[in-house]
């Protein structure tokens, strides 16, 4: 596909709006304009009830297992299309290699979440954050945590340098917590989101209204949003000062999660040394960051930190690198860096280097023979990559508070490990930093030091590095965002987003109640016993709290004799009488696991049958010991469910954790776990 048409147009309310001209947007390989923006104004009044009252209800409708497959299928649509995605993405300049990290980046986030949707959340809209807590000395009035879908609107802002990966990448937590999402890109690439938004659409996957795009000016967008709703933001640190404090957001307490730019750095700790393989990965590192997307990365390194000893040695490298870095349009075999995305962003950048450039000296840059190659490419975005050296930068604030988001970084110098942790912390809050280092110390020192200030760390050296992700790559299991001048805000990191768009409640009452508010058995609750074994249900047929108390089994010393001479487990607890006596327990008592095999034994159906196998065991604990001639019994009861869907590798099932209550003579408790199994379900006629 290409773009629709010379003029992008906003999804608004169901329907794409614009027509009318009104902003060009150039390549930034060769200044030729690629699309306009529209001049018509975007009701958002409209935009924001389409979402509240049509899309919201679509996708509550749904439960998070639902909307995670959903999230998988569009991945899977838009992975089947990517290639005109790519045709787009090179008009900003991008490197084949920069675009998968926006495309192929962001769609794999979108397969990563309905992954994680579909193993760790329930079957339904509600999570209970457990376990419940007794309140009284009885156990009949009980709390504990709920999170449910926050029944709001999502905005997001985002910024000129991912167009796909930075939507896609808050778009699918919200879309599996329930949230419709109006997105507003950044103006000047937003033809990639506006491409990748007609895929969706076209897709026909989605409620109508679940994702909205916004070309252009947000307007009046964040004066109407409501106390259930949420805004999150990717930009510069000063545009979220800006926008965090508009009053109606400050009136309405509206969550506001900013992911500004921040300049990181990467420290060659004092143990490495030329030859080393750690000082060449720093050197590889630093490089990459600063040519992979021209430099234009949230992550990039923009202070370099090495010992003043090796400062002539890790320059000299870098400059070697750079030299050979082939700049121009991507489309040229062997070009390794493309442009800025704009002519704007090319001129803020020159601003910002000449603020660096004051007291520092510049190792490598436009002087060192740059050349971009490719047709026309004097009217693109190009700049020059320039590394510079800052030898005093306890005292040179510039290079801690000025960043040029190019292809620029500072070398800077430090006299002893503990300087260069300080310097790390001049940039007053860094979404990553690098240490590279083959002494694990150091790593200790460094993390321990660092991690107050940094959203992420990576300890890069030889044994890392073959499966390294690099410096520069948020992970969608790992925490993206950071303290201080990086926002303060936190994205992605599992399944930890989808709970950012969740509201969280405490909720008390008997266990009973929170059994049937959390859609998981809470103990002391009512339970369901019938003839039917609950091994022999389907899935579709158990419900939460069906139970079965089993029969009694008394242990003996041959029980004992023969787990031991099985499992070749001859621990002196076990089978030695005298030592045994000497314990806290004064007498021999069985295996932990016999215990458990023993309850096994008690509450299995052996005959074939709906569960198909056990899947693990969770919270595992022997809670008093079982001695010889003591008599256990099991309690077996559904404790939730998770419908698995139909999957065309494997035949329909669900997973369902048992409850497992295991008590001796006295009725104490002596084991409790949950036991997770798989069921079938009912075979269609």
């Amino acid at each position: 596909m290409s773009i629709s048409s010379p003029v992008l147009q906003s999804l608004i309310a169901g329907r794409w709006v614009g027509s009318t001209a009104a902003r060009g947007l150039h390549s930034a390989v060769n200044g030729r304009l690629v699309a306009q923006t529209h001049a018509e104004e975007i009701d958002f009044g409209e935009s924001l009830d389409f979402a509240r009252r049509q899309a919201l209800p679509s996708l509550l409708a749904l439960d998070y297992q639902q909307r995670a497959a959903l999230l998988k299928a569009l991945a899977t649509y838009l992975m089947e299309r990517k290639e005109a995605l790519y045709a787009i993405s090179a008009h900003t300049g991008a490197t084949r290699a920069d675009s998968w990290i926006d495309i192929e980046g962001g769609i794999g986030t979108l397969f990563a979440y309905a992954s994680m949707g579909r193993r760790e959340l329930p079957s339904s809209n509600v999570v209970h954050e457990g376990p419940a807590t007794p309140l009284g000395k009885q156990g009949q009035f009980m709390g504990t945590h709920v999170l449910v879908p926050r029944r709001g609107v999502a905005v997001h802002i985002n910024a000129f340098n991912f167009p796909m990966w930075g939507m896609l990448e808050k778009f699918a937590p919200s879309f599996v917590a329930g949230m419709p999402c109006i997105v507003k890109p950044a103006t000047a690439t937003s033809y990639v989101a506006e491409a990748c938004v007609r895929l969706i659409e076209e897709s026909g996957l989605l409620p109508a209204g679940a994702l909205q795009l916004v070309i252009g000016a947000s307007g009046d967008l964040l004066d109407r949003l409501l106390e259930t709703d949420v805004v999150t933001f990717t930009g510069s640190a000063d545009t979220a000062a800006q926008l965090r404090v508009n009053a109606n957001l400050v009136r309405r307490s509206v969550p506001f999660n900013a992911e500004a730019d921040s300049l990181n750095c990467a420290i060659l700790a004092p143990d490495v040394q030329p030859g080393d393989p750690e000082f060449d990965l720093f050197v590889k590192e630093v490089h990459r960051e600063m040519s992979a997307k021209a430099g234009q990365k949230c992550t990039a390194i923009r202070r370099a930190i090495v010992p003043a000893s090796l400062v002539d040695a890790v320059a000299s490298a870098l400059r070697e690198r750079l030299a050979k870095t082939k700049v121009g349009d991507p489309a040229i075999e062997g070009v390794r860096m493309g442009a800025l995305a704009s002519k704007a962003q090319q001129a803020d950048v020159a601003e910002r280097l000449a603020q660096l450039a004051r007291g520092n000296e510049i190792l490598f840059g436009e002087r060192d023979g740059f050349a971009p190659v490719g047709e026309g490419v004097g009217d693109g975005a190009f700049f020059a990559p320039t590394l510079l050296l800052c030898r005093d930068a306890l005292h040179n604030e510039a290079v801690h508070s000025v960043e040029a988001f190019g292809p620029v970084s500072t070398l800077m110098t430090y006299t002893d490990f503990d300087e260069a942790l300080a310097l790390a912390a001049k940039g007053r809050g860094s979404l990553v930093g690098s240490v590279v280092t083959h002494t694990p110390a150091l790593a200790a020192q460094a993390v321990l030091h660092a991690a107050a200030f940094h959203g992420r760390l990576l300890v890069l050296d030889r044994e890392a590095a073959p499966e390294s992700t690099g410096h520069g790559s948020p992970l969608p299991m790992l925490k993206h965002g950071g303290p201080g001048r990086a926002g303060g805000g936190e994205e992605l990191g599992g399944i930890r987003a989808v709970k950012h768009y969740l509201q969280r409640c405490a909720v008390q009452g008997s266990p009973t109640m929170l059994t049937a508010i959390t859609g998981e058995y809470v103990r002391g609750g009512a339970v369901r016993e019938e003839a039917v074994h609950p091994f022999r249900k389907y899935f579709e047929e158990i419900q939460v709290g069906d139970s079965l108390l089993t029969h009694r089994r008394t242990v003996s010393e041959a029980d004992i004799v023969n787990f031991g001479g099985i499992s070749g487990d001859y621990f002196y607890m076990h089978f030695d009488e005298v030592a045994a006596k000497d314990t806290q327990f004064g007498k021999r008592i069985a295996h932990g696991y016999f215990v458990l095999s023993a309850a096994a034994g008690l509450f299995v159906s052996p005959a074939p049958g709906p569960v198909l196998a056990n899947y693990g065991l969770d919270t595992l604990r022997f809670v008093n010991p079982v001695a010889i001639g003591d008599t256990i019994q099991a309690r077996l009861t559904c404790k939730r469910r998770i419908d698995r869907g139909n999957r065309p590798d494997q035949p329909p099932q669900g997973v369902v954790a048992w409850d497992v209550q295991v008590t001796n003579q006295h009725g104490e408790l002596v084991a409790s776990y949950d036991i997770l199994t798989l069921v079938a379900k009912r075979p269609q006629a």
